[in-house]
């Protein structure tokens, strides 16, 4: 199983003035033999606090995949993107270039995404869109990736050559 938090970054939501839609669509789009949902929680479009509960999430709770969706934009308060950079070891270009090529199939809009994903530790973190289409949209195109890249990552498997 790949455990799983998924980190809704909302100030509307955070404050009760909003239902998160986002979260619990991405949790219904995983197979639930294969993703374990251990984590799920609305923070604010803080940067320190979206930095703080990355970290909590890959050193303390020790998640294999995080996706956290909003704050991707160009707001001022869209920070996610920056908070992921902030405390990843690595970053993984790959995943946010194949979400906006994806997205951009659907809509010119797709180029305004900041999305990006990393590693910290044995934790892969996904940026993903705030409305629940995107996101979606944006899931469905890495999921067939994740397990593997997942279980190199944690070392339970080693090699890519055929």
């Amino acid at each position: 199983m790949i455990k799983t938090a998924i980190l809704t970054i909302s100030d509307k939501g955070s404050r009760g003035e909003r239902e998160d839609g986002t979260g619990p669509a991405l949790k219904e789009k995983l197979d639930s033999s294969i993703y374990s949902i251990e984590y799920y929680k609305i923070i604010p479009d803080d940067l320190n606090e979206i930095a703080e509960e990355l970290k909590y999430l890959s050193d303390k709770l020790k998640v294999n995949l995080v996706l956290t969706n909003g704050g991707t934009g160009f707001s001022k308060r869209d920070v996610t993107p920056e908070a992921t950079m902030k405390v990843i070891e690595k970053y993984v270009p790959g995943i946010g270039e194949v979400m906006r090529n994806s997205s951009l199939k659907i809509t010119p809009k797709a180029m305004l995404s900041r999305a990006i994903a990393g590693i910290r530790n044995e934790t892969l973190i996904v940026n993903l869109p705030g409305s629940p289409k995107g996101a979606v949209e944006n899931l469905e195109v890495i999921l067939p990736a994740l397990p593997h890249g997942i279980e190199i990552l944690t070392g339970e498997a080693s090699e890519c050559a055929r």
